[in-house]
């Protein structure tokens, strides 16, 4: 038996190698790549993928599973080895439903749809994106085929980033919590608004970086395996153990832009610094899912980043690298300044309140282009009503509006609830760590962020993909994923800010 798991692990992790290649050429893509490679580079991880597909596919590495699974009893059941087994069977009897040109297929589709949407971004003219996203939905579609029965279009899409779970019970959650959250910001806007004016002063381009390299570096975040670059679009990427980027852009004249997304990408990249070494080159060298993923980007930018004890320690340092700035700006208005609860029309920069109304429109629209309610052609038009119904603001242009977010020029259909529920996550792990940590207040108005770190290390990171997510977080909190700490966290937050 030893020689056949052997023998498995080798194929998962030539699987897992071509998968990560492709992986290297998609952060290449986003950061240095020539836009005239895009073409090229589409069929090259198209061959990539394609080749990993079959490999997770193969004859040879179904019988080995089976004869594995036969001897499952012999493993610990919460054991590597043991985990990889029933991961392999869950992903490839997947994987097996689609053929490998349908892999293929999506990989040449995406690098144009990618670069048409930075164009169409840059010009604020859909029509440019417009028909390479009919055929990424076209391509969706189609490929949903192979996954029937199933009880909503959705659910397949929604599987592949937060395994196990159903469009139903994510619509359930969000149809929980979105009439208090719409309470409270109804509640909010009946009080004086926040003076915000500190955070759209000019910031030098080189002095945020510093600043935000500064910061994560106290967080945790290993620059002798992490990397940091200039992009669109801010993402973390994984190459393997040792290998953990993070990328940002900034707005000279809006500090938000870059302070908290590269707080947010190194939750990320911390996350997966911590996956255990053992898992590399295997499929459970990853996060657990992507809401398990945002809820330590979201801890680290919320919980942390915006959090009063925060600002008691950096806030002085805050002030001698910006001094003009911060003239006459104390603490406690810095603080409620970059807690300010206002409508605003780009996710990434939302508040906490007001951020998974975000979440929640994008979740309609996509489920609505899947079941043909919408047709591609009208989504700046819907895109600009519902924004107005949910957020009660109307963007100026598709930049602001329908073109904000790289997601759909990748085909990541499924993934954009996954942030709403990390922001349910993160709550839930918080108060645990807290629990667990009675002083970590005291210690975050120090700088001191090694306890924490190491809690998460301990209890979420190292796990990588071994458990699906309502496991993890049911392991780690107690209980399955629950929106009532989030709204506990977010009215004692903004009642006190606010006077609610």
């Amino acid at each position: 038996m030893k020689e056949k798991l052997k023998k498995f692990k080798a194929i998962v992790a030539e699987a897992a190698d071509l998968y990560r290649a492709s992986e290297i050429l998609g952060w290449d893509q986003e950061t240095n790549m020539p836009p005239g490679g895009a073409e090229s580079r589409g069929i090259i991880r198209g061959t990539l993928e394609k080749l990993s597909h079959e490999k997770y596919t193969s004859d040879e590495l179904a019988r080995l599973l089976e004869e594995l699974e036969s001897a499952i009893d012999q493993f610990d059941p919460d054991s590597d080895d043991a985990r990889l087994i029933r991961y392999i069977r869950r992903d490839t009897d997947k994987k097996k439903k689609l053929p490998s040109e349908m892999v293929a297929e999506k990989a040449k589709l995406l690098p144009p749809a990618n670069q048409a949407w930075r164009q169409a971004r840059e010009e604020s003219k859909w029509s440019i994106f417009e028909p390479h996203l009919e055929k990424i939905v076209d391509y969706v579609q189609r490929r949903a085929e192979y996954y029937k029965p199933y009880d909503h279009i959705y659910d397949p899409f929604l599987d592949e980033y937060e395994p196990g779970m159903k469009t139903r019970e994510v619509q359930a959650i969000f149809n929980g919590i979105r009439p208090k959250q719409v309470e409270l910001i109804e509640a909010i806007s009946k009080q004086p608004q926040v003076d915000d004016s500190v955070l759209f002063k000019n910031y030098p381009k080189g002095e945020q970086i510093e600043m935000g390299v500064d910061i994560i570096t106290m967080f945790g975040y290993d620059f002798n395996r992490g990397r940091i670059d200039e992009v669109t679009h801010p993402f973390a990427a994984t190459m393997g153990y040792g290998d953990n980027r993070l990328t940002y852009r900034v707005d000279e004249n809006f500090l938000n832009s870059f302070l908290f997304a590269v707080m947010h990408e190194s939750g990320h990249a911390m996350y997966e610094q911590g996956l255990a070494k053992e898992l590399d080159h295997t499929p459970l060298y990853e996060g657990a899912s992507l809401g398990v993923h945002e809820s330590q980007s979201r801890l680290w930018e919320n919980l942390v980043g915006r959090s009063k004890p925060f600002w008691e320690w950096y806030y002085p340092k805050f002030q001698k690298r910006f001094p003009t700035q911060t003239k006459g700006v104390s603490l406690d208005d810095f603080y409620k300044a970059v807690n300010k609860v206002e409508p605003s029309m780009i996710r990434v920069e939302a508040d906490e309140a007001t951020y998974n109304l975000h979440i929640m429109l994008r979740l309609e629209i996509e489920i609505g282009l899947l079941e043909g309610e919408f047709k591609v052609k009208d989504l700046p038009e819907i895109w600009n009503t519902r924004f107005k119904e949910y957020l009660g603001i109307t963007p100026k242009n598709d930049t602001e509006g329908v073109l904000q977010d790289v997601h759909w020029s990748f085909g990541l259909f499924g993934y954009f609830s996954t942030y709403a529920l990390g922001n349910l996550i993160s709550l839930q792990i918080w108060e645990k760590v807290n629990a667990d940590i009675p002083n970590l207040e005291d210690q975050i108005r120090k700088g001191d962020f090694t306890a924490l770190l190491s809690w998460l290390q301990d209890k979420v990171h190292r796990h990588g993909k071994k458990f699906e997510p309502q496991e993890l977080v049911e392991r780690v909190t107690g209980s399955k994923i629950d929106g009532g700490p989030y709204i506990k966290y977010l009215n004692k937050k903004f009642g006190e800010l606010y006077g609610l």
